[in-house]
């Protein structure tokens, strides 16, 4: 399944989101592929409010990856990385996710192309942003447990 979802608004964004992230569970990896305003930290936002962090979420540029625990203190962390900086596997294997994968979830803004190793299943988010300003998200699921975990997400 590769489906298309368009997200007018940075609410629908944040709302997108927020369905994603309440599917979310430890040993999940999620990439945000996109151009630079194509809505990766929004969608981040919206991720973390279905998962029950709270607090601001930016996205982490300058320190690479942020811890956000949930604010009830149960169920997974959500670790959100930032691989723009990344040169390559080696600094990807510094940062350590295999081991975040086994306690949180992991977003990934950039990591299209680096990441993909670290899970036999993830789900690759390719957001666009179109002239009218209105944003699109492809969902590309890899492995059989996201391709039946999305199918509530692709019908808006």
């Amino acid at each position: 399944m590769d489906r298309a979802i368009r997200l007018p608004l940075e609410a629908d964004t944040l709302e997108f989101g927020r369905r994603l992230g309440a599917l979310l569970r430890a040993g999940d990896l999620v990439l945000l592929d996109g151009p630079l305003g194509a809505g990766k930290t929004v969608l981040t936002r919206g991720i973390a409010a279905g998962m029950g962090v709270s607090g601001r979420i930016t996205s982490p540029t300058f320190v690479l990856a942020r811890v956000h625990r949930p604010a009830s203190g149960t169920g997974p962390a959500l670790v959100h990385v930032d691989a723009y900086r990344l040169g390559g596997l080696d600094e990807i294997d510094d940062l350590d996710l295999d081991t975040d994968l086994t306690e949180a979830a992991v977003v990934v803004e950039w990591g299209a192309g680096l990441v993909e190793r670290l899970a036999d299943s993830f789900l690759l988010l390719g957001l666009s942003r179109g002239s009218d300003d209105v944003r699109e998200v492809r969902l590309q699921p890899h492995g059989t447990a996201w391709q039946q975990r999305v199918q509530g997400l692709a019908v808006a």
